[in-house]
């Protein structure tokens, strides 16, 4: 027998095109994509998570895409053994596995396994919920940077975590494996900056047209204020103005603001893929 062809992982930056080239292949190389992005897989979340519609998709079929209830929650774990299965299920019929998206930690959580975790620290979470995701970040940068460099900037339940971990290691533990699981071939979408932030500024504009406000006001009513929080940056954002905390006037410029300080994270986890 011999050996299976590399899974394709297409990976970039927000607003760089990643679902439209994911298609592209799928379609030349008889595919179908898994997603890996951490906020497609729930249901509801349309609009701010930029899923495709049936449509968009073009016949290609495509996985891991509203499995899960907004008040559930879905973890790097849950990807890696739902993607296994996947890739599996897919060689075995012949279908090449392309994995796209930009939650780049799902990614590592397949290739490389998940770090070595602690037990969960009720009292230290209360207090570090109640920081802030910039003060967050700036503690992990100053206790783990090797962390700190892969880590989502603007998912507080991840920062948190990272801390629990880092108090009860010192730092967060190293990944499984040093050797990818998967043999991959990359396909790396990475548009120069000004191209970028006019990309993500332009997809924002087109959301709030598609009635961003209201998706949000609607998850904001079925999963509550915490929940919603939780759910990513739009959401949370959106979820301020709602609860009159902030004007409506500011959302598009913070979102464009906070969005492209992600992508420049998401550039830098790029930069240190050991491509060929």
């Amino acid at each position: 027998m011999t050996d299976p062809l590399p899974i394709i992982c297409v990976a970039g930056p927000t607003a760089s095109g990643k679902s439209a080239r994911a298609i592209e292949l799928a379609k030349e190389l008889n595919g179908e994509v898994i997603s890996v992005d951490s906020r497609q897989v729930y249901r509801m979340l349309d609009i701010g998570t930029e899923k495709l519609s049936q449509g968009e998709m073009q016949g290609v079929p495509h996985h891991l895409i509203d499995i899960r209830d907004p008040r559930e929650t879905y973890s790097a774990g849950d990807f890696a053994r739902d993607a296994a299965s996947l890739i599996e299920d897919l060689r075995t019929r012949g279908k090449r596995p392309i994995l796209a998206g930009g939650t780049h930690f799902y990614f590592d959580a397949l290739l490389y396994g998940l770090p070595e975790g602690a037990p969960k620290n009720e009292e230290m979470r209360t207090s570090l919920e109640a920081r802030s995701e910039a003060d967050l970040m700036e503690e992990i940068r100053g206790r783990d940077p090797r962390r700190a460099e892969r880590i989502d900037p603007m998912n507080k339940r991840r920062l948190v975590r990272a801390l629990e971990i880092i108090n009860e290691h010192g730092q967060v533990p190293e990944r499984d494996r040093s050797v990818p699981h998967y043999e991959v071939e990359w396909v790396i979408l990475n548009p120069e900056r000004d191209e970028l932030r006019a990309r993500i500024t332009k997809r924002l504009e087109e959301a709030f047209a598609r009635g961003l406000v209201e998706e949000v006001r609607t998850v904001r009513a079925y999963v509550g204020d915490e929940r919603l929080n939780e759910l990513g940056l739009e959401y949370r954002v959106i979820g301020e103005y709602l609860r009159d905390e902030r004007s409506e006037d500011s959302l598009l410029p913070i979102l464009s603001s906070k969005l492209w300080h992600f992508a420049r994270h998401q550039k830098a986890w790029l930069k240190k893929l050991s491509l060929p």
